[in-house]
């Protein structure tokens, strides 16, 4: 696979694409609920947890249910579905809890760093994301990764999230470039992939899940792949 010289700037979504999301968040529940004394072994929090964290991303997402809800009903739903009984003020604060130290875990995806450094001197990168403002740059800081990306652009201060398409339409007008001479690497198929695509931007799908192959864009298992296409 090769892109057109034409590309000259690079959209990143962050979670799950670059940063380790999945790793990062088992190492900060198993601190919170040590720290916390919550009688649930980690790997079946994290088992019911995982799904219905999903789930809730979607809702928030689509516009269905605010971050408030977001945070407090991942939670409420896996204790719940866990048959553990835990008071709604260890809720809230294990949900703070969350947010403060799920940022100072800084592993990355295989193959990102040396991806990015690979990527940087030929291109303009930068970030996409629909995560939470005030965690996304210390997430960026922690794993040194920051100074990879001119900008980041998260869902939050834009307003609408991907894949929306204004989400889209202020990065390019931020980085002032044209749909035509960017491209968008992420996970989600709907967010990242569809969402770029309507606007005209060259997706390339990153699955890491495991997820079905398909036929909307190019399909990357691995970010060093891109360093043998661009």
């Amino acid at each position: 696979m090769e892109f057109k010289n034409s590309i000259t700037d690079i959209f990143f979504d962050l979670d799950h694409t670059l940063w380790d999301f999945e790793k990062n968040s088992a190492l900060t529940f198993d601190k919170i609920l040590t720290d916390s004394q919550i009688p649930v072994a980690l790997d079946l929090f994290l088992e019911v947890y995982v799904p219905i964290n999903f789930s809730f991303w979607k809702l928030y997402r689509e516009e269905k249910i605010s971050k408030k809800e977001l945070r407090y009903q991942r939670l409420k739903t896996t204790f719940d579905k866990l048959d553990v009984a835990i008071s709604d003020a260890t809720i809230h604060q294990l949900s703070k809890d969350y947010i403060r130290w799920l940022p100072q875990f800084n592993h990355l995806l295989d193959g990102a760093r040396s991806t990015l450094e690979y990527l940087s001197p030929k291109y303009r990168l930068h970030i996409i994301t629909n995560g939470f403002r005030e965690v996304q740059g210390q997430k960026m800081r922690t794993s040194k990764i920051n100074h990879y990306f001119e900008h980041i652009i998260d869902s939050e201060s834009v307003g609408v999230k991907k894949p929306n398409p204004l989400i889209f339409k202020h990065a390019l007008e931020m980085a002032k470039v044209s749909a035509a001479n960017s491209l968008m690497i992420g996970d989600s198929l709907e967010a990242d992939v569809l969402g770029a695509k309507n606007m005209g931007i060259q997706p390339v799908h990153f699955i890491a899940h495991g997820e079905s192959h398909h036929d909307h864009a190019p399909i990357i298992t691995n970010l060093s792949t891109l360093t043998e296409w661009l």
